[in-house]
């Protein structure tokens, strides 16, 4: 799906405007549908309110920002930030794969990956923690590890604490290895390697514990969450524990003033020639989707930042993965540019032991991890002021065809003194 810009100021518009009936219809109508892709509240009677996933007729487009539209038969502008047209929505439905299983097992049958994960010590250190911790609970257990990659957990149980049994659960090829380590490392006894798909597990009886590190890019994508989930729903006990126990995404607004200037600012003047005219096309190649592998300095953070959803994984249904929104309000403490917003993830583990949590953070106040943070750009930075507020909201979208995907819409507003200045929506597509 392809992403809009922010649009121009409020003011500027009405300037420019001035005199406009909002009921009347512009010469030389070009139309053609568009699709609303956040709601959009109005300013003045000149411009319409509507309502993500609401269709409009493009009339005009006065400007780059602003078009004049029409919806149910009223006409007025809306940013064009906020519309998507329905003539590029088309996806090719007739897929023999939807969650790209041969392609998704197939990238974690070698050790690329599980290097990266076992090279991670604050995430495979949280995992060796929990255990530890409750270690004396875990005694005489049954115990489910799901997706178990190498066996790492499975282990860290065989060897804290003395579960009655660990069913170290991976569908991938690696699972051959992972059976070769156990029997290296004499755990034979405890753990048993099952190579199948969570879909289709036949555990010999209910466990008592579950544990997975299921998490991916902005801690969903890939949604091996929905076979954690089904794994519950089949194998926990009802008094059963979910390890991670909750999950939440976290947000702030940012500068990004290296990654814009390295891959937009650099076309201005290479070698002292004017590449400008490939500014804009650079803008859509590389700010399109988000940046995976961005680390965010905590320095860059324009406004502390806010936790959006918190996902409890005992109650979580498959169902509710498929669409989540939520509002925000950022106040912005420091003078700069809004290169964008910076999203990642954290994870808690329910002790059985004593009161409260451990935790798994990877963001920019903790140490860093292999997941990173995630960047979504905007295609122009903004600048703001201390004391301005940025409102708006999030929706994240899971694709309807390519089932491990999924789109993060992003719109917002900055208001100054209680006057608006900047509105703006964009779309990103992790990754289809």
């Amino acid at each position: 799906m392809e992403s809009s810009s922010e649009c121009s100021s409020i003011s500027d518009f009405q300037d420019s405007t001035e005199g406009d009936d909002a009921n009347t219809l512009p010469e030389n109508l070009c139309m053609r549908e568009y699709v609303v892709i956040c709601d959009y509240v109005a300013t003045d009677n000149t411009q319409l309110s509507l309502c993500s996933g609401d269709k409009v007729l493009l009339l005009n487009a006065v400007s780059q920002d602003w078009w004049w539209v029409n919806h149910n038969g009223t006409c007025g502008y809306v940013p064009a930030s906020h519309l998507h047209d329905a003539l590029n929505e088309q996806e090719d439905t007739e897929v023999n794969d939807p969650w790209q299983d041969e392609e998704y097992y197939g990238s974690y049958k070698t050790l690329k990956l599980h290097l990266e994960m076992l090279s991670d010590v604050p995430r495979t250190m949280t995992y060796q923690n929990v255990i530890l911790k409750n270690s004396s609970s875990l005694c005489g257990k049954h115990i489910l590890d799901l997706g178990c990659g190498t066996g790492i957990i499975s282990f860290f149980c065989a060897k804290f604490a003395q579960p009655e049994a660990v069913y170290a659960v991976e569908a991938s090829k690696i699972a051959e290895q992972t059976c070769r380590l156990v029997e290296q490392n004499g755990i034979s006894s405890l753990v048993h390697v099952i190579r199948q798909q969570a879909e289709e597990l036949d555990l010999p009886t209910k466990v008592d514990v579950l544990v997975s590190e299921w998490m991916g890019t902005c801690l969903l994508f890939e949604f091996m969450l929905e076979s954690v989930l089904q794994a519950r729903d089949r194998w926990l006990k009802e008094d059963g524990v979910m390890w991670p126990s909750t999950a939440c995404i976290h947000l702030v607004p940012c500068s990004a003033y290296k990654e814009y200037s390295n891959k937009v600012l650099f076309w201005d003047n290479p070698y002292q020639l004017d590449f400008s005219l490939l500014k804009p096309p650079a803008t859509k190649e590389f700010f399109a989707k988000p940046q995976p592998d961005y680390i965010l300095q905590p320095e860059d953070c324009l406004s502390e930042p806010c936790t959006l959803f918190h996902l409890n994984l005992k109650t979580l249904q498959v169902a509710e993965l498929e669409r989540m929104n939520c509002d925000f309000t950022f106040l912005v403490h420091t003078n700069g540019l809004l290169h964008g917003f910076t999203a990642w993830f954290s994870v808690q583990f329910e002790n059985l032991e004593e009161q409260g949590h451990l935790e798994l953070n990877t963001g920019p106040f903790s140490p860093l991890t292999h997941w990173k943070h995630t960047l979504f750009m905007l295609d122009e930075p903004l600048q703001v002021q201390k004391r301005d507020k940025i409102s708006g909201s999030v929706v994240f979208e899971r694709n309807s065809v390519w089932r491990r995907h999924m789109s993060v819409t992003l719109s917002w507003v900055i208001s100054r003194e209680l006057k608006m200045q900047k509105v703006g929506c964009k779309v990103f597509p992790i990754w289809r």
